[in-house]
């Protein structure tokens, strides 16, 4: 019999539990009805469940991959993901919209309206 995998440590809240507690300690410190030393306690716990939720968004973006294509037998093919490529992609692409969408208003402008008459 094989051995049974480990369960994962539980004893750390998961994303949406954390961002909860996270939420409330936030609105416990704005509105102000704690204590100095309270308010410090929950800052610091605060700061921690924020910490934790980075590290699991981290864990969650190293997981996904992007689907690049298919291949010849219509399996599909990936590559990691990598955060800090598509920034630099979303801003070349959005170059070549810009560029491209200054054509086509010259286009229409003297494209002939409803009555027959070219629009100036």
């Amino acid at each position: 019999m094989a051995p049974k995998k480990k369960p994962a440590k539980t004893d750390q809240p998961g994303f949406e539990e954390s961002l909860e507690q996270l939420q409330t300690i936030v609105q416990q410190l704005e509105d102000g009805s704690l204590g100095l030393e309270e308010a410090l306690l929950q800052y610091e716990q605060g700061t921690s469940l924020l910490r934790r939720c980075y590290q699991i968004l981290q864990t969650a973006e190293q997981k996904i991959e992007l689907l690049t294509g298919m291949d010849a037998e219509g399996n599909p093919e990936c590559e990691p993901f990598d955060g800090s490529a598509t920034l630099q992609q979303r801003e070349q692409t959005a170059g070549r919209r810009k560029q491209s969408g200054g054509k086509e208003p010259a286009a229409e402008k003297n494209k002939p309206s409803l009555f027959g008459e070219a629009d100036d």
